[in-house]
This record gives structure tokens, sequence and C-alpha cells, in this order.
């Protein structure tokens, strides 16, 4: 199938599709008359790369997905238990992200830089601590 047909069946554009060629995610195809020419298995390895991609593998980890294939077949596990850890510090972040916003909107001040809390959160952070331990830190007191 021609570059075209291989955009048209898998939703994905051809400047990503050359892209992710050069990259190596995709084996350079055969060429007819100076046309790539993809086998039907490009579908399929085209929605491996835009699901990893979609659930936070960033490209390069995508190529070191793809080449962690072999017979034996479990290197893959290695790649998906780093992905998982990062992806949980990532939504523990962003739940304490979510608190502190969400009592910042939930703050009286009609100027939040007038609030104590907003203020002491700023030293703390400047101090050296994270968003999580600032804000236990403001609301312990």
């Amino acid at each position: 199938m021609t570059i075209g047909e291989l955009a048209s069946r898998t939703g994905v554009a051809t400047s990503a599709l050359r892209y992710w060629e050069e990259l190596g995610l995709l084996p350079a195809p055969a060429r007819v008359s100076g046309q790539r020419r993809y086998p039907p298995s490009a579908v399929q390895l085209v929605g491996v790369v835009v699901l990893l991609r979609d659930v936070g593998f960033t490209l390069r980890e995508v190529k070191a997905f793809i080449a962690s294939r072999s017979p034996a077949g479990d290197g893959w596990r290695e790649l998906y238990q780093r992905k998982l850890a990062e992806l949980e510090r990532r939504i523990a972040q962003a739940q304490v992200a979510r608190t502190a916003i969400a009592h910042g909107l939930a703050c009286p001040h009609q100027d939040i830089f007038e609030c104590s809390h907003f203020t002491s959160g700023i030293a703390a952070l400047l101090a050296g601590s994270t968003l999580e331990e600032a804000h236990e830190q403001v609301h312990s007191h």
C-alpha cells in the first residue's frame, strides 16, 4: 500500500509516517517507481506506535519497545514497568496540584497575593520544599 493508503487506514498523517520511518519506528518500505509501498503488517505497527504514544511513551521509548521484541519476548515488560512507575509519579503530582488549586479557589481573599497561605506556600517552595511538602506545611498550622 502507498503511504497515503497507510495514512488513510491508520489516521496518521503522511508526514508523521515519514518521520517515524526516519526515526526507525517503521522499517523503510520497498519502493516502486520511487514511491513507498508498505506491507499490510505496517497497519498494525503504526497502531502499536499510536497506542504507546497515547499511553505516554515518548517516541524514543517506542523505538526501544519495538527493538525489545525478541523470540524470548518479554523485554517490553521492563519498559512497561518503568512507564507505569513514571505515570504513578505524575498522577500523584497532578493530585497534589489539583488540591493546591482547589484550595486557591476556595481562598476568601480578593487578591490571592494577600493570602498568608499562598505566600507561605511560595516561601516553602523557594526554600526547597516540593509542592506537596509546601502544601502540607501551609495547612498544618
